[in-house]
């Protein structure tokens, strides 16, 4: 029996598939998010079976997380993105005690317990700084594309200091520094070192070591080390860190399979 976690996120849509038996990751699938966001789920999902010559009567529960998990209306179950991330991390970081979690338009903080509870959490959803649609901003701004803007940072010499925790007023400042002639790649490192800082002050006290970074925002290149250096201790990437809440979801719905159907 194959479970289905589906993480309905603001900017694209994830799918995970794992054994019931075992818990095995089987697939994953990602999707440009649209506004049919549970015909995309379907189709997806159908797709994502298909490809391993599987049909929908083989999957045994569906979970459904992420900012559009209400819309998916053929899941079994809801599981909130805490807690899903929260399971998708340690799955792969066992001994992770904060997670810091950055997608396209929110970010979070997620303490654990010593065995691997969510302890607290807190969540920027409020403002595009801190998200990758900040840097999908900036980067219109540098001429650029968000998979090159890592790349970009990392032949700064003298990291521009941009002090707006406000994305409006934080490009009216890149503007500026345009103007005046700063590099392109000390902007970008500039905006790594804000968006770092930012999830410091989230966290809101030092952050309890190991630190796992995940979300679509991990992708980008020299963001862990940006972290790192604001965190002041290492922050290791979680493999697939944007399948984490899909893959937790998964796993929850596996945890799931013998309890009665119904959402959770």
């Amino acid at each position: 029996m194959i479970v289905a976690g589906i993480d309905a996120g603001s900017r694209a849509l994830k799918i995970a598939l794992v054994d019931g038996a075992g818990g095995k990751l089987l697939a994953t699938a990602l999707v440009d998010q649209a506004i049919a966001q549970c015909r995309l789920a379907q189709e997806l999902l159908n797709a994502t079976l298909a490809e391993r010559g599987l049909a929908r009567s083989d999957v045994g529960r569906i979970i459904a997380t992420g900012y559009g998990r209400n819309l998916i209306d053929f899941a079994d179950g809801t599981i909130t993105e805490i807690t899903c991330h929260a399971r998708g991390v340690r799955q792969a970081c066992p001994s992770v005690r904060t997670i810091v979690e950055i997608g396209g338009q929110d970010s979070k903080v997620i303490r654990l317990g010593a065995g691997g509870q969510v302890e607290d959490f807190a969540m920027n959803d409020r403002c595009a700084a801190g998200t990758g649609r900040f840097l999908e901003l900036v980067g219109a701004r540098l001429d650029t594309d968000l998979s090159r803007l890592g790349e970009m940072a990392l032949g700064s010499r003298c990291t521009a200091a941009i002090s707006s925790m406000c994305a409006v007023f934080a490009e009216t400042e890149i503007i500026g520094l345009l103007a005046s002639g700063t590099a392109t790649a000390d902007i970008a490192a500039g905006v790594q070192s804000a968006i770092a800082r930012r999830m410091v002050a989230l966290a809101g006290r030092k952050a309890v070591a190991p630190v796992v970074f995940t979300g679509g925002v991990a992708l980008v290149q020299g963001m862990d080390r940006a972290l790192a250096r604001a965190f002041g201790q290492p922050v290791s990437v979680a493999p697939m860190p944007q399948m984490t809440g899909a893959i937790g979801a998964a796993l929850l719905g596996r945890e799931q399979l013998s309890a009665p159907r119904g959402r959770a």
